[in-house]
């Protein structure tokens, strides 16, 4: 019998009463917003938290929505068990790989890939990408090239490198590569192996995509650049992610220094960025939930951020009663687009959930003139994707996977979540089929990361990268009833990548990496409306140019303009 949503949630929450959730939310200065939703003095309310996590889709008594399995063609090598799944049996025989409605045109393997894919063309139509790849930090035996990979794929079906980026930042960017299509630069801070350093990396890439220029590679944030005053007495930078403003004027940091932080840099002097301020996480949770940053995104306008409040339970605490953190928080950061002296910046509203953790990425969108964001977790609701974990969140009917989610902010005080992008391997009512699959592994597996849409601005689609359930591809023209249109899984890969960081990632145990295990698919993905096309990185196979097929895509209004597919 499935899990009823509605009654897990209810379960999870019973117990809660009067308790609240001890989360201050702090401005720039340390000072609070007495005025923000759901807030009653600073704290918020479990039955706020509660409410925050309704929608319409789980909003009744109907079991754990998934989203329609694509319809695959003959010609296709569809799953062969749940949505999703690679079946221990298949994972021990190697696999060799799923896919429907896409398929392979061309592959540049290369070394393996890391987190990341960005992607451009630059004024005489060259088609670039890079990406990333293991951080030097975890061994150059058998390495040929470091950091960062980048690729010509003007001709889709010969892509190949043509050169590395191997300055400080490019060295390891972990989740921080990132391209301005506007302003044609290049850009990663030093994020080795997750938290990193101060160093800021920015590389010119209009003139020739193929041979990016570097215009700075400096230490923001330190006297030696001249803004040390920005930070107070104490605090350091640690990179991890990041992203641009969409004038391309600021680079803001999901930093992971001390205190856990987001940071705002001008970057209006390409050659010279300064950091401008910085806002503190904040720093009262539950003993019970670790917290930290993550991904962020701008509004078109540059005056709110949507960054991650990138929360995970300890295992022990996934009992159902506890109150949700994981989420993103609304921040107006008008200030600092302004370059006001002193920028102030302060919480608009916030949405948590209590179906997945570990928040990890967003992008603003619009679907019918409706703003919206896309977002996804980067760990399940126990904490966790080991098997400890998994069983913790199936224990209370919950998700054991994280997934990407469509979240309504029209109303941007009172955030709604309206579809999660789950599949079967998501459902708590699979437990038992999905346990085998994880024994030896001990981190993601079916998990979601990062998410890519075909137009911000009018989008009809959304492509994802969801670890060894590899790419899918789905429709969300109706947003609150995606339907899955097409995926591809990667086969196995037989000898090492040796900059893959699945291949050398501390988190996972050596089964993870046997040859023939499913790859990690975590990167970016850059769709391609005129030519049916989908580019992304998957860990162990490298480089992929992948080709719809059957019709599926793209849709009659489906557009794939520069710049607005992340």
């Amino acid at each position: 019998m499935k899990v009823s949503f509605k009654a897990a949630r209810v379960g999870r929450f019973a117990s809660m009463g009067a308790a609240i959730l001890s989360l201050l939310v702090l401005g720039a200065s340390g000072g609070g917003d007495p005025t923000a939703p759901a807030m009653q003095g600073g704290l918020v309310t479990a039955a706020a938290a509660k409410e925050g996590i309704s929608d319409e889709a789980d909003s009744d008594d109907r079991e754990f929505r998934t989203v329609p399995r694509a319809d695959c063609s003959p010609e296709d090598n569809p799953e062969t068990a749940l949505q999703g799944q690679v079946p221990a049996s298949l994972r021990a025989s190697g696999f060799k790989g799923f896919n429907c409605n896409l398929k392979l045109v061309a592959q540049y393997r290369g070394e393996g890939a890391s987190w990341q894919h960005a992607f451009i063309t630059d004024r005489d139509k060259h088609r670039c990408s890079y990406y990333d790849t293991s951080s030097p930090v975890n061994g150059t035996a058998n390495r040929t090239h470091l950091g960062t990979v980048v690729v010509d794929a003007t001709d889709p079906r010969t892509p190949h490198a043509t050169g590395y980026l191997t300055t400080t930042s490019m060295l390891d960017p972990w989740e921080s590569l990132k391209v301005h299509e506007r302003r044609k630069i290049l850009l990663a801070e030093n994020g080795t192996n997750a938290a990193g350093g101060p160093e800021l990396d920015v590389y010119d890439v209009e003139g020739d995509c193929r041979n990016p220029q570097l215009l700075a590679t400096v230490a923001t944030g330190t006297s030696a650049n001249g803004d040390a005053s920005a930070l107070p007495a104490g605090e350091v930078l640690k990179g991890h992610e990041g992203n641009v403003s969409p004038d391309g004027l600021t680079w803001y940091s999901g930093d992971r220094g001390t205190p856990k932080k987001y940071t705002a840099t001008d970057i209006t002097d390409a050659r010279h960025p300064q950091l401008i301020t910085t806002w503190t996480l904040p720093q009262i949770y539950p003993a019970s939930w670790r917290v930290t940053t993550h991904g962020l995104a701008l509004s078109e306008d540059g005056n709110r951020a949507y960054v991650s409040h990138a929360a995970v339970p300890s295992v022990a605490s996934v009992t159902g009663t506890l109150a949700p953190v994981n989420g993103v928080l609304i921040l107006d950061v008008s200030q600092v687009q302004a370059r006001v002296p002193n920028p102030q910046i302060t919480e608009v509203g916030h949405l948590f959930w209590p179906d997945g953790a570990q928040s990890q990425m967003y992008i603003p969108i619009t679907i019918e003139d409706r703003k919206y964001l896309v977002g996804t977790d980067e760990v399940g609701a126990g904490g966790g994707s080991d098997t400890v974990n998994v069983q913790a969140a199936c224990a209370v009917g919950l998700p054991m996977f994280p997934m990407a989610r469509i979240i309504d902010i029209e109303d941007e005080r009172h955030p709604k979540v309206v579809s999660r992008m789950a599949l079967e391997t998501h459902d708590p009512a699979n437990c038992s089929e999905v346990l085998p699959d994880i024994v030896g592994l001990s981190s993601f597996t079916y998990g979601s990361h990062y998410c890519s849409v075909d137009n911000k601005h009018d989008a009809t689609t959304l492509a994802c990268a969801y670890f060894n359930s590899g790419i899918r591809v789905f429709d969300i023209r109706n947003p609150r009833h995606p339907k899955e249109i097409a995926y591809f899984n990667p086969p196995g890969v037989t000898t090492p990548s040796y900059g893959s960081q699945h291949f050398n990632s501390t988190t996972v145990t050596s089964s993870g990496t046997q040859a023939g295990n499913p790859d990690w698919c975590t990167a970016q993905l850059r769709l391609d409306a005129r030519h049916g096309t989908l580019e992304t990185t998957c860990q162990d196979n490298g480089f992929l140019v992948l080709k719809f097929e059957n019709d599926v895509w793209p849709f009659p209004e489906s557009t794939t303009p520069p710049g607005m597919q992340n």
